[in-house]
């Protein structure tokens, strides 16, 4: 593997102090070295901002970029692509974090079979770490992400050429399934890898928790971003709702 691949890992952050220390160093101890980490500083409010460039401003690796206003995390991560220097881009939550050796796996993967886009199996873990679920990754086409969301957005690493004209949507939920959406359609894969490489951990207060707002933006999806009629959407969101039930069971 060539280790002088630089990858950019973006970071949106709001309002999630009791985490990000957690997140940062499981970066920092990723045995692939080639990288840097870009925090989208998304909040008006700047005591987490002094909190974090006190603990981590002097790490080269890490810049800091402080959005003027709130403009939410899919918009904040366009933000970080902007940003980005690496040939390839990888997310990641402020309250989830990785396997040490995920970058190094991840890269030499997409390299050694010249794929751009692939994601990991992962772990669901509660607030205290505890592993409370997990999930499996597949080779993933356009028809299938149509009717399950199957990509952990902290699991992607992403070829950037991909990005240019591909952004996340300004949704409060679902922005990444959107993203995959407009990828996977001009006939592109999202690409396995079968190691438990991400911690993705499920708080009570997250966006990504609130149900309702799950549903809402899952309509939106097909209806807004899809150009769906009204009875299509519905349907969709049907298939996408007893699929998500069906992996909670």
């Amino acid at each position: 593997m060539k280790e002088n691949i630089l990858i950019s890992i973006i970071i949106p952050y709001y309002k999630n102090k009791n985490f990000i220390t957690k997140t940062i160093n499981s970066l920092l101890c990723q045995t692939y070295k080639k990288f840097e980490i870009l925090i989208i500083y998304d909040d008006e409010n700047i005591e987490d901002l002094l909190f974090l460039k006190k603990n981590f401003s002097k790490t080269k690796k890490i810049k800091i970029i402080q959005n003027k206003k709130n403009i939410g995390a899919g918009s904040a991560r366009n933000v970080g692509i902007n940003f980005a220097n690496g040939k390839y881009v990888a997310f990641i939550d402020s309250d989830d974090y990785w396997h040490r050796d995920k970058l190094r796996i991840q890269l030499n993967y997409m390299i050694k079979n010249r794929f751009n886009l692939s994601h990991t199996n992962y772990f669901i873990v509660n607030e205290q770490n505890k592993v409370i679920g997990r999930r499996i990754a597949k080779k993933i086409n356009y028809k299938m992400l149509l009717k399950s969301c199957d990509i952990g957005l902290s699991t992607v690493m992403i070829n950037k050429s991909l990005l240019k004209k591909n952004k996340f949507p300004s949704i409060k939920t679902k922005e990444d399934y959107v993203l995959w959406l407009k990828i996977l359609k001009k006939k592109q894969y999202a690409y396995p890898i079968n190691d438990y490489l991400t911690y993705w951990r499920d708080t009570n207060n997250s966006l990504s928790s609130n149900k309702l707002q799950k549903i809402f933006d899952g309509y939106k999806v097909y209806r807004k971003y899809l150009k769906f009629s009204p009875f299509k959407s519905i349907i969709y969101l049907f298939l996408l709702s007893v699929n998500f039930l069906k992996k909670n069971i």
